[in-house]
C-alpha cells in the first residue's frame, strides 16, 4: 500500500503525525508499505538563509506571547508520543527546501523515514538550523549517504522539483499539514494512531 505524507520539516504537528503513523503501521507486520514524503512548505517566501526565530514569531503570530498557547498544546501532544520538544532552543526558522531534498535523496536508499525523523529531532529537540547544508550533510552521513552526493543533489534542478509541489498542494486545497493520502482516503492533521490504523485497515480490505 502506498501512503503519501504531505509535511514540512519545521511543522511540529507533522513530527507528531509521522510518529503516530509509524505506530499505526506496526499493527500490519505482513503488509508492505511504500511511504512517500511529499514536500510542503509552510513558508513559501522564506529567505534562503531563514530568519531569526523572534522575528518569525512576530511576523506570523504577532509575537511569542500570542503564539505560546498553540505551542503549549503542541508540546503537550508531543509528550503523549514521548517526544520532548524544546522550542526555546530554536534560534532560527529555516528555509526547508534542502531538508526536503535530503529526504527525497534518502528515498533512493530507503532510509527516508529515519532521516526525516532525525531532521525533526534536530530541529524540535536540539534546536539545530535544519536549513544549514552542513547540518543536513552530517545527518545524511549518519545513514551512509556520501557528503558529495548530498551536495550535488542540492542543485537548482532539484530545488525547482521541491518548489513544483507548491501548486500541487494548492490544487488539492491542502492548507495545513500533516496531510495523509492513504489508499482512497485522505486524513488531515495529526490524528491518533487508532484513527490512522482504522483508515489503513479499511483500505486493505
Amino acid at each position: 500500500m502506498k501512503i503519501k505524507v504531505f509535511a514540512d520539516t519545521i511543522c511540529g504537528w507533522c513530527f507528531i503525525g509521522q510518529t503516530r503513523l509509524n505506530k499505526a503501521l506496526e499493527a500490519f507486520p505482513e503488509t508492505k508499505f511504500e511511504i512517500e514524503h511529499v514536500p510542503f512548505q509552510l513558508n513559501t517566501d522564506m529567505p534562503k538563509e531563514g530568519i531569526e526565530r523572534s522575528e518569525y514569531l512576530e511576523i506570523k503570530f504577532g509575537g511569542k506571547e500570542l503564539a505560546q498557547p498553540m505551542y503549549d498544546r503542541m508540546i503537550e501532544e508531543a509528550k503523549k508520543e514521548n517526544l520532548n520538544f524544546d522550542l526555546d532552543k530554536i534560534k532560527k526558522t529555516p528555509n526547508t527546501v534542502f531538508s526536503h531534498l535530503l529526504i527525497k535523496l534518502a528515498e533512493q536508499s530507503n532510509v527516508h523515514i529515519e532521516i526525516k525523523e532525525k531532521i525533526y529531532q534536530s530541529y524540535f529537540i536540539n534546536g539545530l538550523d535544519i536549513g544549514d547544508k552542513e547540518i543536513l550533510i552530517n545527518i545524511g552521513k549518519k545513514f551512509n549517504i556520501n557528503a558529495d552526493v548530498i551536495n550535488n543533489f542540492f542543485n537548482s534542478k532539484n530545488i525547482e522539483e521541491v518548489n513544483s509541489y507548491i501548486p500541487v498542494a494548492r490544487e488539492k486545497k491542502i492548507n495545513g499539514v500533516p496531510f495523509f493520502e492513504i489508499g482512497t482516503d485522505v486524513i488531515s492533521g495529526a490524528q491518533s494512531s487508532a484513527n490512522l490504523k482504522d483508515v489503513i485497515k479499511s483500505n486493505l480490505s
